[in-house]
């Protein structure tokens, strides 16, 4: 096929199977991502020829060969900078009970294809053939839907889905990475089947969902999750933010705003797509709808919804079994992301800023990122106000940078030097004095070596040690 470049390490895998009587076809997202221009490293086949059949022919050719997915008739392999998976023809049979499937061996490339998840997924082309002609394979109509960017199932979207649930979530997957349309049957389908994602473990799932998050397009993907119901047996805390009205009135609902804070997110990224600070940014209102209170004045509050909210993407994000890194990070954020509105017209004292610096730590870039992001107001002159009140805040961080090392501030003494001045072992009174001296170092800034020496005996003879 004339208009798909085929990476000379294809053709060369390909002379080996054809040399040994077997058919090899590149297939699936190569076939996809190549016909769209975006071609990478990683090259899935799929063959006639039978798993040992397939680790004989790449012995001696391939510099790695790894057989971990060899139960499913999958054998992995690098070339130079290439890697190959190339699996045996498939016409698997699903229990509709969980997702992994009972493998059974094909022997045509049609039975193979009709089995995958969507037909821009679908196609297929020969590699080195008898004839030198590199046959097309499309059962399924899969240019057409590329070209059309869309996203329909090569059998019923209710068989496909009932097979493998988990195909529901790749679909809005594919939604945020392409920016594709899913067809409407698909759309129906996955109202209706939803619930049954819930056969897929959490570990499966989350790995989708961080795929989905981290693609050009996820605004669209978290909407197609939500209409469809999808998103109840994910983040159900993102669609109950539909009933909460923000208290800016300035949005028909927090679910919408959070929506927008994603989207200004990922504009202010610089070094590519960051999980922490997306996720950070969908979930940061999350507290709301739990802290929702209607006041006298007839305004909507929510207040302290920033704790709340922490909490509650703690325990999301352990759920979706999330690293605790990134359960940490993101909630860390969500705690902090208010603490900016405090600073008014800049007000705050050098300790407040000290605080800040200290408590957002080596998130501080991300909170700026977050902080910024959150203002979503259509009012032109509040929104100019917040950003040059953040500049404040800014320039005032770097300043205060200048005259300290403000990113890992510590005490004026040490714990070392805390013992062997108050004759004490190591313990919890080591500690308490640590922090006393560290709180004196934020409010103050840096003591004189006598001063924090007498503000050190001063808490010792005040608290008995």
């Amino acid at each position: 096929m004339e208009m798909l470049a085929i990476p000379a390490v294809a053709d060369e895998i390909g002379e080996r199977f054809r040399a040994a009587g077997h058919q090899l076809y590149l297939v699936g997202g190569s076939v996809r991502d190549a016909l769209l221009g975006r071609g990478g490293e990683d090259l899935d086949f799929t063959t006639d020829a039978r798993p040992p059949q397939i680790a004989a022919l790449l012995a001696g050719w391939a510099d790695t060969i790894w057989d971990t997915g060899i139960e499913f008739g999958t054998l992995g392999a690098r070339r130079g900078d290439h890697v190959l998976e190339i699996t045996t023809f498939r016409a698997d049979a699903y229990d509709r009970v969980g997702r992994n499937p009972v493998v059974r061996f094909g022997d045509s490339i049609d039975g193979d294809l009709v089995r995958r998840d969507f037909t821009v997924n679908a196609m297929a082309v020969e590699v080195h053939a008898p004839n030198g002609d590199r046959r097309f394979v499309d059962p399924h109509g899969g240019l057409a839907a590329l070209a059309a960017g869309t996203l329909d199932t090569p059998a019923t979207p209710q068989e496909s889905f009932a097979d493998d649930p988990l195909r529901m979530l790749r679909c809005a997957r594919f939604v945020s990475q392409l920016g594709f349309a899913p067809a409407p049957r698909v759309v129906e389908a996955m109202t209706e089947m939803a619930a049954q994602l819930a056969r897929i473990t959490k570990e499966r799932v989350q790995a989708e969902f961080s795929k989905l998050i981290l693609g050009a397009h996820p605004r669209r993907a978290i909407e197609l999750m939500v209409d469809t119901e999808l998103a109840e047996q994910v983040v159900p805390e993102v669609p109950a933010m539909r009933l909460a009205i923000d208290e800016h009135m300035q949005h028909k609902d927090v679910y919408t705003h959070s929506l927008v804070v994603l989207e200004q997110a990922i504009e202010r990224e610089d070094d590519g797509p960051d999980l922490v600070l997306r996720l950070a940014a969908l979930l940061h209102d999350i507290g709301k709808p739990d802290t929702r209170r209607k006041e006298p004045d007839g305004r909507v509050s929510f207040h302290h919804h920033e704790v709340v909210g922490a909490k509650m993407v703690r325990r999301r994000l352990r759920e979706m079994r999330y690293p605790k890194v990134v359960v940490d990070e993101v909630a860390q954020l969500v705690f902090l992301h208010l603490r900016f509105h405090g600073y008014g017209n800049g007000e705050w004292t050098d300790s407040a800023v000290r605080r800040y610096v200290t408590d957002a730590g080596p998130l501080l870039e991300r909170l700026h990122r977050l902080v910024r992001s959150d203002s979503t107001t259509r009012n032109r002159r509040r929104a100019a106000a917040l950003q040059r009140s953040y500049d404040s805040l800014e320039d005032r961080i770097t300043a205060l940078r200048a005259q300290e090392e403000l990113d890992a501030i510590r005490p004026d003494l040490d714990g070392n030097a805390i013992m062997e001045l108050l004759g004490l072992p190591p313990g919890p009174l080591v500690g308490k004095a640590y922090k006393h001296l560290l709180s004196l170092r934020m409010d103050r800034g840096p003591l004189a070596h006598d001063e924090a020496v007498a503000e050190l005996r001063t808490w010792a003879s005040e608290n008995g040690v």
